[in-house]
């Protein structure tokens, strides 16, 4: 059987991350291959850092998808991949690369996920984290302060010119291809656990049908 993928976006800062890292601590990381989206950002390395900190970073055409798109195939095909390593501090990719190699589920995490048709058409469970838009605000100026060396002024800046306009043109009318919506962000630890028993209850019928191919080949 091929892995099952499951796709979990959100606007930035809406908790997705933290959803993602509890299913990850409760399944077993030997159980779960993580593909975050932000890793698939085009390499601006061609461009002088000024131009490249200006880039709207919260649009489609910012992500290779292509790449991403194909990644996720292999994934479900079985065969492993190389997954960029991206520095957002200087917004380019690094020369080098993770190994993935696929498991029983796969996790695709992104704000962007569900706005790109043919990638969302490879996931078999959809999610959308939401949460109001005043507390995804302060944790990504907490985030982008503290995790990527960005100033105060221009995380309120990104936020005004290009994040809230394309959450509101991209990220929320996503939504509605959602499978399921988990309010409250990453709070909500009743949805996370339903998630969680959903994704066991995977990982289980794949072992019992794994143990009966087993029995019929002996």
């Amino acid at each position: 059987m091929r892995p099952c993928v499951i796709g979990i976006t959100g606007g930035s800062g809406s908790g997705k991350t933290t959803v993602s890292r509890n299913v990850l601590e409760a399944i077993g990381a030997e159980n779960v291959t993580y593909i975050p989206q932000d890793s698939y950002y085009h390499n601006l390395q061609h461009l002088p850092f000024e131009i490249r900190s200006k880039i709207n970073f919260d649009h489609p055409d910012s992500i290779d998808n292509t790449l991403l798109t194909h990644h996720i195939r292999q994934l479900r095909k079985g065969t492993p991949i190389e997954k960029p390593i991206y520095d957002f501090t200087k917004h380019i990719r690094l020369p080098s690369y993770d190994i993935i190699t696929p498991l029983e589920v796969i996790l695709v995490e992104g704000i962007l996920i569900l706005a790109i048709e043919g990638l969302r058409n490879l996931m078999d469970i959809k999610i959308f984290v939401d949460a109001d838009p005043d507390i995804r605000l302060l944790r990504r100026i907490k985030r982008d302060v503290q995790e990527r060396g960005r100033s105060l002024d221009s995380v309120i800046e990104q936020y005004i010119t290009t994040v809230r306009p394309m959450h509101q043109q991209f990220i929320e009318p996503s939504k509605c291809y959602a499978d399921i919506v988990i309010p409250e962000g990453g709070n909500n630890q009743v949805a996370t656990d339903m998630l969680i028993t959903k994704i066991r209850s995977i990982l289980n019928q794949t072992g019992e049908n794994n143990n009966n191919d087993k029995n019929e080949k002996d």
